[in-house]
This record gives C-alpha cells, sequence and structure tokens, in this order.
C-alpha cells in the first residue's frame, strides 16, 4: 500500500481572490474591446438624423429635444442587430427610439424583414450608408444614448442588452 500525499488544499480566500481577479480582468479586456470599436463612433453633439421613415412620415432627431432618445444603427443582414432587435422594440414601446436600417434594401425589403421579424420600429431607411457615415457607423449593430440637449452621451457596437440600454437611457435623462 502506498501513501500518496495529497496536495495541501487553497484556503477559500485565495480561491475568491483569483476568481476576482480574472472577472477583473476579463472586465478591462471586454471594455477595452469596445472602446475600441467606438472609436469612430460620432461623440459631443448628435449629428443630423432625419429622413422618411417606412411611412412615408417625417423622422427627426430634433423633434425629441428635451428627453433622452435610442438611435441603433441595424441592417437586416446582419445576425448580432437579431440578438438585440428585442431590446429595441421592448424599449421602443416606452422611450423615443429611431432605428437606421443600414444597407438593407428599400422600404419594401426592409418592411417585409420586420414583419417577418414581429418588429414595430420607426426605421429610416439608409440604402447607401450615407446616414450611417455622418454618424461615423462602420459596423452594426450601433447604438447611440441621445440626451434631451442632442449631446451623445453614450456610443456602443456590438450586442447591447435591454437592461444594459435602458440604464445608459435613466443615466442620459439624469444628466440632464
Amino acid at each position: 500500500m502506498t501513501d500518496q500525499a495529497t496536495p495541501p488544499s487553497r484556503p477559500a480566500k485565495s480561491r475568491w481572490r483569483g476568481w476576482a481577479v480574472n472577472i477583473l480582468l476579463i472586465a478591462l479586456v471586454f471594455g477595452g474591446v469596445q472602446w475600441w470599436k467606438a472609436r469612430p463612433l460620432a461623440h459631443g453633439q448628435a449629428p443630423a438624423l432625419a429622413g422618411m421613415d417606412l411611412a412615408g412620415q417625417r423622422l427627426d432627431l430634433r423633434d425629441y429635444r428635451g428627453e433622452p432618445v435610442l438611435v441603433h444603427f441595424w441592417a437586416s443582414w446582419c445576425p448580432v442587430c437579431r440578438l438585440v432587435d428585442g431590446a429595441v422594440a421592448s424599449i421602443a414601446e416606452d422611450h423615443p427610439v429611431i432605428t437606421v436600417a443600414l444597407q438593407s434594401g428599400g422600404p419594401p425589403e426592409i418592411r417585409a424583414f420586420l414583419r417577418e421579424a414581429g418588429l414595430d420600429l420607426p426605421v429610416i431607411p439608409d440604402a447607401y450608408g450615407e446616414v450611417s457615415s455622418r454618424w461615423g457607423v462602420a459596423g452594426v449593430p450601433a447604438t447611440f444614448v441621445i440626451d434631451g440637449d442632442g449631446q451623445i452621451r453614450y456610443a456602443t457596437v456590438g450586442a447591447s442588452t435591454g437592461p444594459g440600454l435602458r440604464l445608459r437611457l435613466w443615466m442620459a435623462n439624469r444628466a440632464d
């Protein structure tokens, strides 16, 4: 019979410290990647955003002065955008939202996509990327939170959660 030595167990405090360091490193890497992707996005005063929606009604960001607005750039061909669509639609039920469909065809194609996805969103078509270019959007989804004074408070590229977007809208409202 051999007597194998068992390795000493790590104290619980040391394990928790290791977890905390790992979580902090992951958060720093994630934050750094988000910052890097958001660098080209517009900041400061929001660029002009006006156009005809799918129903032929004029949408203009300036009409929402005094309250925070979520501006969301997406594309029908973007799989990551589909992950965020439900959160944006939910927010549109109780906050002002303007979405911009980047290179997703004309109004008939965008309407068909929204109908198939079960979404009802105010959409400005951006077939040639002109609006997106003014906002510095090179990849989608890209989401901006504009405060009541027309200042961009938050801008992000990639997937965002509903609670995260709602928190940013709330913080933009508090900043006014």
